[in-house]
C-alpha cells in the first residue's frame, strides 16, 4: 500500500513538457525563457491546421502574427505574375515565419501556403500586447529576443546583397 501512496504522491512530478513547450524552445524569439514563461506563452499562442495547398496568408494582406511549425512544410513565395510561383523559402518543423507582424500592422510582403498537411502555432500582437500590459518583464523578453533575430535576418540580408553586387561587378568586368 505504501509504494502506492507514494507513486500517486509523485506521479506528476517530472511532467514531460508538451509538443508546444518543446516547439517554443526551438524558436530564438522564446530562448531563455522559464519553463512558467514558456507556460504563459502555451496559453497565448493558437493552434491553427492546414491542408496541402491551402493559403496560410496572401502577399498584401494585413499582417496579424507570426507562426511557428508544429508539423509540416510552408512555402513562402512571391507571385510576380499571376500562376508564376517564386518560392523564397520552404519551412519545416519548428521554424517560423512573420514575425515582423508582431511589430507592426504592415501589409505581409510575401505569400504563405501549406506544402503539406501542417500544424502551426500562431502567436499575434494583440496577444504580445496583452502580455507586455499583464507581464512586462516577460514581454521585454520576447521583444529583445525579437530584435535579435530582425537585426540577424537583416545582417544576412545585407550579406547576400553585397555578395550580389560582387557577383554583378565580376560578370560586368
Amino acid at each position: 500500500m505504501k509504494n502506492a501512496l507514494w507513486s500517486n504522491i509523485f506521479s506528476n512530478w517530472q511532467q514531460e513538457e508538451s509538443q508546444t513547450v518543446l516547439t517554443l524552445k526551438q524558436v530564438p524569439i522564446f530562448s531563455g525563457l522559464k519553463p512558467r514563461e514558456l507556460r504563459a506563452i502555451e496559453n497565448l499562442v493558437h493552434v491553427r491546421t492546414y491542408q496541402p495547398g491551402e493559403m496560410i496568408f496572401k502577399r498584401h494582406a494585413p499582417g496579424e502574427g507570426m507562426y511557428i511549425i508544429l508539423s509540416g512544410k510552408v512555402e513562402i513565395y512571391l507571385e510576380p505574375t499571376p500562376g508564376e510561383r517564386n518560392v523564397l523559402a520552404t519551412l519545416s518543423d519548428g521554424d517560423f515565419f512573420g514575425e515582423l507582424s508582431l511589430l507592426d500592422d504592415e501589409a505581409r510582403s510575401a505569400a504563405a501556403v501549406a506544402a503539406d498537411a501542417t500544424e502551426l502555432l500562431g502567436f499575434f500582437r494583440p496577444d504580445l500586447l496583452s502580455l507586455l500590459e499583464r507581464n512586462p518583464e516577460l514581454g521585454n523578453k520576447i521583444l529583445i529576443n525579437l530584435a535579435r533575430v530582425i537585426s540577424a535576418r537583416l545582417r544576412k540580408t545585407n550579406d547576400l546583397l553585397t555578395e550580389a553586387q560582387q557577383s554583378r561587378k565580376h560578370d560586368d568586368a
